[in-house]
């Protein structure tokens, strides 16, 4: 249900036409609903190890629901203030609770395989856009777009709050082991406090890895649809297609990169993920077919979403389980800055330019800063026997 947010694009014409606000100034609703997400989220992540997880599911229903009913009624009152506090404040703060509530609890109940328990809690975040990209613009087709968040609103809520009081920790999840990676171990064997954690060079590392890493594919992700339209000649409906089929691999991408994690470890999945991306962001300058324009955007998509799923295991790797929800929630706030950089610098270099070209040359050079950044993290990791996974207690 949160993971609807990455169908915002999808919103922002009909918004426009039905408004006198333009592509910047409705695109800002969406990097302040990230802003918020990854704001509310460090003080969420507190709140799932002291009240427990569907209290924080609870509280992540109504927030999201009510922003996005609220959505509907600035929209059409015109009021962008309101667009502001409801999609942007109200609605992010429902993502950030939303978001750490599965994530940090479904790690405890499957230690032996926490990247693949990882992916997929967070791979029904990025599935979202598949289901919701075809669903609202249907909605907005048939009943316009206002009564298409009153009517997606009330789902969420009802959905959100019946999911949510099922979410338990299990229960002695602080004995549980867990295996490492073949040819690494957690340094030291340390079981860290979100205090310690967020002093340490490795947290920093970390930290602007997933802000690039999101500033990149978030910013994509603001703008596929009308990227996708002036790049290749798409239409509206068949671009609405198209963020649909990209939430299918940013939903994928969490599951298979961090499932692979589990084997190649978090410093090599990382790596890979952000060559990957730098090449694919270069090759985007000169592709116009629709077809290789989709699969480019899948690929990128993927990695986008691989940032989301391997970093909580990366952080349990170095940093252990004990406060985990705490530390992904600390590290959740380089989502929320990321969420204000990308899609409002794609958005005014866009109005600037009338081009997404320049944009696509910045994201490509922080590609390659992140790369780097994940080779020097590795020495947060030490050599185990290849013949051996070390167990960690």
């Amino acid at each position: 249900m949160i993971g609807s947010v990455y169908a915002w694009s999808v919103y922002t014409q009909a918004i426009q036409a039905q408004t006198a606000w333009s592509e910047a100034t409705i695109s800002f609703a969406f990097s302040l609903a990230i802003f918020f997400l990854g704001l509310s989220a460090a003080f969420a992540g507190r709140l799932v190890e002291r009240f427990g997880p569907n209290v924080t599911g609870t509280i992540a229903s109504f927030c999201y629901g009510s922003g996005m009913l609220l959505t509907g009624v600035a929209i059409h009152t015109q009021q962008l203030w309101l667009l502001y506090l409801a999609y942007g404040a109200i609605g992010g703060l429902g993502l950030g609770f939303g978001y750490v509530t599965p994530v940090s609890t479904i790690i405890k109940w499957f230690p032996k395989h926490r990247g693949m328990a990882a992916g997929c809690a967070i791979m029904g975040f990025g599935f979202a856009a598949m289901l919701t990209s075809p669903i609202a613009h249907h909605l907005i087709a048939t009943v316009g777009v206002v009564s298409t968040f009153y009517t997606l609103g009330i789902l969420y809520f009802v959905v959100m709050i019946i999911a949510a009081q099922f979410i338990r920790p299990p229960k002695h999840a602080a004995k549980a082991t867990f295996s490492q990676p073949a040819g690494v171990s957690l340094t030291g064997g340390q079981q860290l406090t979100a205090n310690q954690a967020v002093r340490t060079r490795e947290f920093r590392l970390l930290w602007l890895m997933f802000f690039i890493n999101i500033t990149c594919g978030i910013g994509l992700v603001a703008a596929a649809s009308p990227m996708a339209q002036a790049n290749t000649a798409m239409t509206p409906a068949t671009a609405a297609l198209m963020v649909g089929i990209i939430g299918v691999f940013n939903g994928l991408g969490r599951l298979l990169w961090a499932s692979a994690s589990d084997w190649l470890g978090r410093p090599n999945t990382f790596s890979a993920v952000f060559a990957i991306m730098l090449v694919l962001l270069l090759a985007l300058l000169g592709i116009h077919s629709p077809a290789l324009f989709t699969v480019a955007f899948c690929i990128i998509l993927s990695g986008y979403g691989a940032g989301f799923s391997v970093i909580p295991t990366y952080l349990s790797d170095i940093f252990g389980t004990k406060e985990l929800g705490a530390i992904h929630g600390y590290v959740l706030t380089a989502w929320g800055v990321a969420g204000l950089v990308g899609p409002v610098v794609l958005a005014y270099t866009h109005e600037l330019t009338h081009s997404y070209n320049t944009t696509l040359f910045v994201f490509a050079g922080l590609e390659l800063i992140a790369l780097g950044t994940s080779f020097a993290i590795r020495k947060a990791f030490v050599k185990t026997p290849q013949t051996s996974r070390s167990t960690v207690r």
